[in-house]
């Protein structure tokens, strides 16, 4: 027995006779990883020549090799992780020499994004908010879509809409610009989140458009096209189909990633007209205090960077700006939180001890949306 095992239910189960179905009953009854305190530990059961922790939070190694229990298929690897934490990863399990990520086969928490699942450990402390699942008696909001021509592109551009729960033409409604808007509400649950808020009086019904590109890595990093399409083409088109507030302080622009770059960027290539920006885990990279060391993809990201640190002018009037301590962009952006402030926006920074992933996103929204956005609610207590 190795004495290095620090969490007695992996002693306890590692001193019985040891099969597929006790290790798939503990994982039922304990669950999978083991959380205790500021420490989690992860098992595998299984024949293999060396199992590795593959995870995503930057700063640590992140190929951790498991230990074995000695003459036993059960493998374990133990990992500080702080209260409230979300991380996502898979495991390696090499065979004849060769690796194969996998999920966790014990696990059931999984995370979806448009490459595929990550398996999920939670610390002490998490849990998914409520209000990004469906709730018994929330009024829900519908998802549409309109067809509109693009001259700044050529063609057409097929863009879902968010309508709120008792939509009127005769009401008058916020307008939301959401870059990946589809991935929004496929991975964070954008429709579900926008239904419970409004529902709870948290932000006002609004209408949310959910822009998505062809080229995302050519449209999103400074690209004048896209800027023009969503400004000169998209929204006067909204404006004039639907019941839209006509000010800056009622127009958003949101995005995550590069996302949060195309955001920014369209915002500054238009000044004053967005009054409201949401930017999560911004691929923000500049090189004008050092060189960047990312790939070329980011080129195009760091040329718009500089030009706007630069000459930044005043893009919006807000910023809610929320990124994750375990994300190798922290640095960007809590540079460019300061960075906002000091040109005169009013900003809001979070940082959350999550990845860059969509669940990250989801959990950020509601605090984002009703700081940029609030609603009857908050509007009673400023």
């Amino acid at each position: 027995m190795n004495q290095d095992v620090h969490d007695p239910r992996v002693r306890e189960l590692a001193a019985g006779p040891l099969s597929r179905e006790r290790v798939l009953g503990f994982a039922r009854e304990h669950g999978v990883p083991l959380v205790s305190d500021d420490r989690v530990t992860f098992i595998y059961y299984g024949s293999a020549e060396q199992v590795h922790l593959r995870h995503w939070i930057f700063g640590l190694p992140g190929h951790q090799p498991f230990d074995r229990i000695a003459d036993t298929d059960l493998w374990y690897r133990e990992v500080e992780l702080p209260e409230n934490s979300r991380v996502e990863y898979k495991i390696e399990v090499v065979k004849d020499g060769r690796g194969h990520w996998m999920l966790d086969p014990l696990n059931p928490r999984r995370a979806h994004d448009p490459f595929g699942a990550n398996s999920v450990c939670h610390g002490v402390g998490y849990q998914r908010p409520d209000w990004t699942l469906p709730q018994e008696g929330t009024r829900e909001g519908t998802l549409d879509a309109i067809r509109i021509k693009s001259h700044a592109f050529g063609g057409e551009r097929l863009v879902p809409l968010y309508l709120p729960a008792r939509y009127r033409k005769s009401g008058r409604y916020p307008l939301l610009v959401v870059h990946d808007g589809s991935d929004y509400v496929d991975y964070a649950n954008l429709k579900v989140v926008l239904d419970n808020l409004i529902d709870r009086l948290e932000i006002p019904p609004l209408i949310a458009a959910l822009s998505n590109p062809e080229d995302r890595l050519v449209e999103y990093p400074g690209d004048p096209r896209h800027a023009r399409h969503l400004t000169e083409e998209l929204v006067p088109h909204l404006e004039a189909k639907l019941p839209i507030i006509r000010r800056p302080d009622a127009r958003g622009i949101v995005g995550a990633s590069f996302g949060a770059v195309a955001s920014l960027y369209t915002a500054w290539r238009y000044p004053g007209f967005y009054g409201r920006m949401l930017l999560q885990s911004g691929s923000f990279a500049f090189t004008d205090i050092g060189p960047h060391h990312r790939s070329r993809e980011f080129d195009p990201v760091v040329s718009f960077i500089n030009a706007f640190r630069a000459k930044p002018g005043r893009p919006s009037e807000r910023a809610f700006v929320s990124c994750g301590t375990y994300e190798s962009l922290i640095y960007e952006n809590r540079s460019m939180a300061p960075f906002f402030q000091r040109i005169g926006l009013e900003v809001r920074f979070v940082e959350a001890r999550d990845g860059h992933n969509w669940e990250n996103w989801r959990d950020r929204l509601r605090e984002g949306l009703s700081w940029l956005f609030p609603g009857p609610l908050w509007m009673t207590y400023e």
